[in-house]
């Protein structure tokens, strides 16, 4: 299939906010615009002006340091579809205006009556302006319902349908089969996907529904978000760009993601005790680096290029040469079968890892 240039809409600062109630400061929205202006973010999703009026002068500050210091990154503001929130939208100055309506088949009147009306009032105020809308949401209702909804909408005033999965609850095979016969039946609509991750399946379906035919993906570091949080920033973006797609995200840049996930991870530790950065996040974390399983040991598996082992029952003799090597133990190669047997045995009989301090009593004793 053809690869495309995707664009990456980073979420951390409006959906981080949503986390177990995060607020994010002032120095910290910049510091967080600033990582994703290194790294390459298209757009940095920046607030929800309509909520409070410190969001209104959030968005303002966000909008002028970019001038100002002449990033390419582009900012969005949030807010919903009616008359109000697009002044206080329009008056922030935000060139990437979001909007989101619900979708109710049970409701009168759907969509609001003076639509075509209301985009054609924005544009009005801002020509160049890019107007997203988000249906919520896809995982919930049958695409006959989508369709009738889509059909009403004055297609040719809106830039971007983003298409969320805002309950979490759809499968990789569901968002393909959506989002594929929406771009069929709709060729000129630009799609993007924002997808919950409450069942885990934030990263992967959006990486389906970019597969399926959308141009956008909107994420964020760590996957911070709402209840369970979104699709992964680096980890969606790397694997669209391992299957052949194009974005301006450098994934190669690992010390600049480092450190925007690790003052990420301190600002939610700080306010609410818990870590996101854990030793099982996924690339960033201590566990994906670390080989128990003899087989591990033999090959190249995983993503890590400085791997660590750790001992224990399960453990071979090509695992403990590499485990001694690491923590430069000497030992002749005539010894490491019976050494390997010994922390088996031992790792048996006291039912845990050997530690680096045992290894040290058994070299001492032999």
């Amino acid at each position: 299939m053809e690869k495309r240039r995707i664009l990456v809409i980073d979420e951390t600062i409006r959906e981080g906010m949503q986390y177990r109630a995060v607020m994010f400061s002032h120095a910290q929205r910049l510091k967080i615009l600033e990582f994703q202006e290194k790294l390459g973010v298209d757009i940095c999703q920046a607030a929800y002006p309509p909520a409070h009026e410190s969001e209104i002068k959030a968005a303002e500050a966000l909008i002028l340091h970019a001038q100002k210091n002449r990033f390419q990154i582009r900012i969005a503001v949030m807010g919903r579809l009616h008359n109000n929130d697009a002044e206080i939208l329009l008056d922030t100055g935000a060139f990437d205006l979001h909007f989101h309506i619900n979708i109710n088949p049970e409701a009168p009147d759907p969509l609001p009556g003076n639509l075509p009306v209301l985009l054609d009032h924005i544009k009005s105020r801002n020509p160049d302006c890019c107007i997203s809308l988000a249906m919520l949401d896809m995982g919930r209702f049958e695409d006959c319902i989508l369709e009738k909804y889509i059909q009403m909408l004055p297609l040719e005033k809106i830039d971007i349908l983003s298409m969320p999965d805002t309950s979490g609850m759809m499968a990789p095979v569901h968002v393909f089969e959506k989002i594929h016969n929406l771009v069929l039946k709709n060729t000129d609509i630009t799609i993007s996907v924002h997808c919950h991750n409450d069942m885990g399946m934030a990263s992967a379906n959006t990486v389906t529904g970019i597969y399926a035919g959308a141009k956008i993906i909107e994420v964020s570091a760590l996957g911070i978000g709402e209840r369970n949080g979104i699709a992964d920033l680096y980890t969606t973006v790397k694997t669209l760009k391992n299957m052949g797609f194009e974005t301006g995200v450098n994934t190669d840049d690992m010390d600049t993601f480092r450190q925007y996930y690790r003052f990420i991870d301190s600002i939610v530790h700080e306010q609410t005790g818990n870590h996101l950065l854990t030793q099982d996040t996924p690339v960033f974390g201590s566990s994906v680096n670390t080989h128990v399983a003899g087989t591990h040991a033999q090959g190249s598996f995983g993503l890590t290029t400085r791997p660590r082992y750790d001992l224990n029952v399960l453990c071979g003799k090509h695992l403990v040469k590499k485990y001694l090597k690491a923590h430069n133990f000497e030992c002749p190669p005539e010894s490491i079968d019976g050494l390997t047997k010994t922390i088996k045995g031992l790792s048996a009989a006291m039912n845990r890892r050997i530690t680096l301090q045992d290894i040290k009593k058994i070299l001492a004793a032999n």
